[in-house]
């Protein structure tokens, strides 16, 4: 497992795409995740293509409110309370 950690360490340090699959008790389900400052729009095309699901992004509380960001759920009651704001499409 240790060398699977490392291996998608470093594809991500190297511009590339890697798949994080949660455990089955939560959403069991894989996400893309790559390092935004990285990011090209032919792997956010990718994402879109094979993802089939929302494309994310994490901010700081400070930068969503630099941006105008609020939140999605004013109350939210989600049993794992995903902090989603507005749309940024």
């Amino acid at each position: 497992m240790f060398g699977m950690i490392e291996q998608a360490i470093e594809d991500l340090r190297n511009g590339r795409i890697v798949i994080v699959a949660d455990d089955e008790d939560r959403e069991n389900e894989g996400d893309f995740v790559c390092a935004a400052q990285l990011v090209t729009p032919e792997m956010i095309n990718f994402m879109a293509q094979h993802g089939r699901g929302l494309i994310c992004l994490t901010l700081t509380p400070e930068r969503c409110d630099q941006l105008g960001l609020h939140q999605m759920a004013e109350h939210n009651t989600e049993e794992l309370g995903t902090a989603f704001t507005v749309s940024i499409d």
